[in-house]
Formats: structure tokens, sequence, C-alpha cells
């Protein structure tokens, strides 16, 4: 297995991420940008080529993948696992239990994506058990249970926060009124500190650098909060209030000193401008667009940026099954297209193009700029899925509750 060194350093430095790797939520850049070329923009007349199927457990866990290995998170009856498989044909290589099942009306079994930083797994169950493992043998290094210690409860729809590795600790949204945001010691999991006193939304915690400070942001059950990565200490804070704390999708950087957040359930974005110097940060509305009108509400599908546009999924209603997909003007806020009824699904985009997955198990290609979206190629792949597909070295990864996919994405 080949290890990045520097992965740690991936979470403050993007430029340092290896293109090949996808060793979290959202990519090595935790954005949904994939630095991979030489894909297929459209598949045969038999479909894509698939090249394994693994079949697994309950979960809505993405994928990270770190050189030749694959790294998730399931449940079977009884417990719920990180699994690590191997790249070419999906074997299991060894599989660890950090907890109980875990059983929800809105799905059951684990939701965060598990991070790979350093030869080491961090995985987060959808109780609230954080656990760090060695990524080689699956030996379990440490174990907290978060909500536990932290004197909460679960979140309504189950803990959704994938683990933030950052050179101080591992960030993830515990939602208690003794720290809703918490780091852990990586190497012991004992907690170095907590911020925030909000329940936990189900978004997952960046690393930004906005007005040239190093800050976490996470958005929690009721606000924003940008925390200083080494203490916790608050930098700004912005209220974001949403139905249900509903707050899923990760905050997306547009640029040197603005950040986009963005919420369903008929909430709508607001592009928050952040000026100052140090820890003398201030937070001011650059654009929004809130309400039944907006442009844009991510329900739990986290925009992408590309040459100064968002491109995304606006759902509307209150978790309603309408889901449009959009490209909206990062600059304005004017939404510059809609895909009308697309459907609900997640989008990554790599070599110049989006790849998507549908609720409904679809793997869709298209291309979009800020004239329109064109569709190349579309099949049934899974049953219904609610993760972003992965890209690692050619190789496309979807999954639903049944079994991973492996598809060939490589032109050659």
């Amino acid at each position: 297995m080949r290890w990045n060194l520097m992965c740690g350093l991936l979470f403050v430095c993007v430029g340092a991420a290896v293109a090949d790797d996808s060793p979290q939520f959202l990519g090595a850049g935790r954005n949904g940008v994939l630095h991979e070329t030489g894909l297929v923009a459209e598949f045969g007349d038999d479909g894509p080529k698939q090249l394994w199927r693994s079949k697994l457990g309950v979960s809505m866990s993405g994928l990270a993948v770190v050189g030749d290995e694959v790294f998730t998170l399931y449940q079977d009856g009884a417990k719920q696992f990180v699994v690590a498989l191997k790249l070419a044909d999906g074997e299991v290589i060894w599989k660890t239990a950090i907890g109980e099942n875990y059983k929800n009306s809105m799905g059951n079994g684990p939701r965060a994506t598990p991070t790979v930083v350093d030869g080491v797994v961090y995985a987060f169950s959808g109780d609230g058990v954080l656990a760090a493992l060695k990524a080689q043998s699956g030996v379990v290094l440490w174990s907290v249970n978060t909500v536990g210690t932290l004197k909460t409860q679960v979140a309504d729809y189950g803990m959704a926060s994938s683990p933030l590795v950052t050179e101080h600790g591992v960030v993830v949204q515990v939602g208690s009124p003794n720290g809703c945001v918490c780091c852990f010691n990586k190497a012991t999991g004992e907690r170095k500190w907590a911020a925030g006193d909000e329940l936990a939304g189900y978004s997952s915690p960046i690393m930004a650098t906005l007005a040239g400070v190093k800050q976490v942001v996470a958005v929690n059950g009721a606000e924003v909060l940008s925390l200083d990565p080494a203490t916790g200490a608050v930098l700004w804070e912005f209220p974001f209030v949403t139905e249900y704390n509903c707050n899923t999708a990760s905050p997306v950087v547009l640029d040197a000193d603005r950040v986009l957040i963005s919420a369903g359930e008929n909430h709508g974005s607001v592009v928050l401008k952040v000026t100052g110097s140090g820890k003398s940060l201030a937070v001011s509305e650059d654009w929004s667009s809130l309400g039944r009108g907006s442009v844009l509400r991510a329900e739990w599908q986290t925009p992408v940026l590309a040459e100064g546009v968002l491109y995304g999924f606006d759902n509307i209603g209150s978790a309603g099954p309408i889901t449009n997909l959009v490209a909206v003007d990062a600059a304005t806020g004017k939404q510059l297209w809609m895909e009308k009824r697309f459907g609900k699904g997640n989008l990554v985009m790599a070599d110049g193009r989006v790849y998507i997955t549908t609720m409904k198990g679809e793997l869709v290609v298209g291309t979009v700029t800020p004239e329109g979206y064109e569709e190349t190629a579309r099949a049934v792949l899974t049953g219904m899925t609610r993760q972003a597909p992965v890209i690692s070295g050619g190789h496309l990864l979807m999954r639903d509750d049944a079994e991973v996919v492996c598809i060939d994405l490589r032109a050659n």
C-alpha cells in the first residue's frame, strides 16, 4: 500500500494533495473537485465497464480511497463496522466493529465517511462513536463514545459529521451544551477542545483559509461557527437556523475571503465575507438568496465550485421530491440555468465533467458550463443511494445498502 506522507497537510494546503487518492469526504480537497484526467464521457451499448461488486451491509457512509485500498462503514444485524477493500477486486482485507448497530426511521446504519491520514482511519459511527484504526490491519488504536462523554443525545437523524483531520486533531460535530464541535487528540482520542452549545447539524466541517487566517468552519443545527483549529476559540459566528436542524451541506470556500452556506427545507443560501486579521475577524453577508424563491437550496448535497460558478442541486419544498440541477454565479448569486426536476443526487467534478449519482442508483455523466448542461451518459448501477461517487486512479466507486460497485472510467 502506498501512503502519502504529506497527507496530514492536505487539509490546510489543498495543493499538496495526491491526485489519485480520495482520502476523505468529497475528495482530497473536501470540496468535490477531483484531480483525475483521461476519463470516459460516454458508455458503450452494454453500459459502463464494471470491474467488481462487493457485498456489504446497510450504510449511508461514503467511500475513501488511499493507494490501492477502499475504506467505508456499514452495519449488519448486530454491529457497525469499518471495512477495507482491495481497489483491484473488492476483496475484503479486514473489517473491525466499532459499535452496535444503529437504527433510525430515516435510514439505518452509519452516515459519516471515514478519513484516512498517515496510515490511520478515523471513523464516526451513526450513534457517535469516534474511532481511530490502523489502515493496514484494522486494529483499533482508540475509541471514544462522544455522545456519552459530552452528556448529550444522538442527533435526530443520526451522527453524520465526516471527521476532519487537521494538524491539531480530529474534529467532528457532537451537538452538546458541553461542546457542539469538538476536537480530539489524533494519537489518544483525548478531547482537546470543545466549542459552541447548539445541537449538531448534519454537515461536515471544513478547514478554510479566509482573510488570511486558517480556521475550521462548521455549520451546526442553528449557526455557522469559525474556530481556531488549535484552541477551538470562536473567531466568528453567523446564525443559520433551519427546520429540524437540517444543515447538511458542507461549507464551500469561494475565494480568499468568501464562503457559501446552503441548506434545504426551503431555506436557501448565503455567501459570507470574512474580514479582519489574526484573531480579530468579522463576518458579513456578501449576498443571500433565501426562502421559496432561493436560487440554491442544497438539501444534503454539497455544491461544487468551478471557475466562479456553483453547480448543485436545488431542492424545492420541505424535504420535497422536486430537485433541480442548477448553476449559480458565485459572485452575484444569479442563477444561470436550471435543469428542472433532475432529481436528487450528488455530484463531483473531474476531467472537466460532472459525475453524478442519483437516489435511483444511476450514474450520470455530463458537461456543465455557465451556458448549460449536456448529458453524455446514464446507467442504473445500484439501488437507492445518497452517497457521492468517488473517483481514484480512473476507478469510480458508488454504493447502496447492499454493495459497493467499482466502474472503470479509464479512457484507454
